[in-house]
């Protein structure tokens, strides 16, 4: 790790494998220690805490929530397809459409 960013677990006080859950739940108790409002506010601590908070919740939202699977060359992807969604078929019993013999067609 860079000296000059320090680890962002170590920071909020986690393991390196925490999940978003426990990266949230420690990020608040850190800002609620060391906010101005605080009883002993400690305004370097909580830039390094928001700092810490923002790169790891960018390292979550790059992660993938599905595992990748493999490709196989030569398949293409699955699309699933509602039947609904395909238009009607013509129907040949139909005959010809009958015009009012008053009514002008537009």
């Amino acid at each position: 790790m860079n000296p000059a960013r320090p680890d962002p677990y170590a920071v909020l006080g986690l393991a390196s494998g925490a999940s978003a859950a426990e990266i949230t739940t420690a990020y608040r108790r850190a800002v609620r220690e060391c906010h101005p409002d605080a009883p002993h506010p400690d305004r370097e601590r909580l830039a390094a805490v928001i700092a810490a908070y923002r790169r790891l919740r960018d390292l979550l939202a790059r992660q993938p929530t599905e595992p990748q699977r493999p490709s196989t060359p030569g398949r293409d992807i699955h699309v699933r397809v509602h039947p609904r969604t395909t238009p009607p078929e013509p129907d040949v019993r139909v005959g010809p459409v009958h015009r009012h013999p008053h009514r002008q067609s537009r």
